[in-house]
């Protein structure tokens, strides 16, 4: 009988015990891992040469330079990673805000829905946050894109950012990763006093995948032959003094923003057939029209 009472007393007390021993091991578990990681905020900025970019400005750009205005500039960005002083790759876990960053994507916004900016949101975003092993970093990595397994969802049930229709094309497509749009000021204005255009005053450029394979608009691909992901290295980086910078003057340096080839859609959106997409897609770093692979100058450091 006595070794009943204990037993059943051992029991009592290992009810009580086990959920604060749990609790306890948690507690230690997470500040074990608070221990071994630290806090790292990249900051971003979208720049037009030496101007900051603001909606509804102008700006001289393109091969001629004429006068833009700017209407939209949007890009998701994934697989964010710092290189340590070794040339490790360290992947950042972003936090997830329920708003900006979702899983491995985060959206970078600096439009405002002011001026020519009439299809955006009032929200804006320069920042990804996150965290990464405690270590020292000299270096970043990116990619200008959403990963295929995320890519071709249905943006009116997907989580937030990827709920953006403004940044979607179909299930086929996919999202437009990035969307900036230009305007030509001096043609819309001829435009206005002669009541007619004789050429194109929109020049739209939408990042994104083509080559899609489906059975249909509304399934989802199991391939696209253009992922269209630009991957992007960036040296003498440090997140705590440094800020990337999307240069669109660089982006569109070689392009006429005045002519779009016949037969394609306005601008640059992409298609593999699209010779106003050639210059563009090099200065991504990507892969078009059989030119080969050269490093990306639309981000850079500062």
């Amino acid at each position: 009988m006595p070794s009943t009472k204990f037993t059943m007393r051992s029991l009592a007390m290992l009810t009580i015990l086990v959920p604060f021993l749990a609790s306890t091991s948690e507690a230690i578990a997470d500040s074990t891992t608070a221990s071994e990681t630290q806090p790292v905020t990249i900051r971003f900025a979208a720049k037009v040469g030496d101007l900051p970019f603001s909606c509804g400005s102008n700006y001289r750009l393109g091969q001629p330079a004429t006068n833009q205005t700017l209407s939209d500039f949007r890009f998701y960005i994934s697989d964010v990673a710092l290189i340590d002083e070794t040339g490790k790759t360290v992947p950042v876990t972003l936090e997830q805000d329920g708003k900006w960053q979702h899983q491995t994507v985060a959206l970078l916004d600096f439009e405002n829905k002011t001026g020519a900016c009439t299809n955006g949101t009032v929200e804006m975003r320069d920042r990804i946050v996150g965290t990464v092993p405690k270590g020292n970093y000299t270096g970043l990595k990116f990619s200008l894109g959403i990963p295929f397994d995320l890519n071709h969802e249905d943006a009116t049930l997907a989580s937030s950012p990827l709920n953006l229709t403004g940044l979607w094309w179909n299930w086929r497509l996919g999202y437009k990763f990035a969307r900036i749009d230009l305007q030509n000021s001096d043609m819309v204005q001829s435009t206005n006093k002669h009541q007619q255009q004789e050429t194109s005053s929109g020049f739209p450029i939408h990042l994104g995948s083509t080559g899609c394979q489906a059975g249909s608009t509304i399934e989802k691909p199991t391939s696209c032959s253009n992922a269209n992901r630009a991957s992007v290295i960036l040296t003498e980086f440090d997140p705590a003094k440094n800020v990337v910078v999307a240069d669109l003057e660089r982006l569109v340096s070689s392009s006429n923003l005045n002519q779009n080839q016949p037969k394609t859609a306005p601008g640059c959106m992409s298609e593999p057939n699209d010779e106003d997409c050639t210059s563009i897609m090099t200065n991504l770093g990507l892969p078009f029209m059989n030119r080969p692979v050269t490093t990306q100058t639309f981000f850079l450091v500062e």
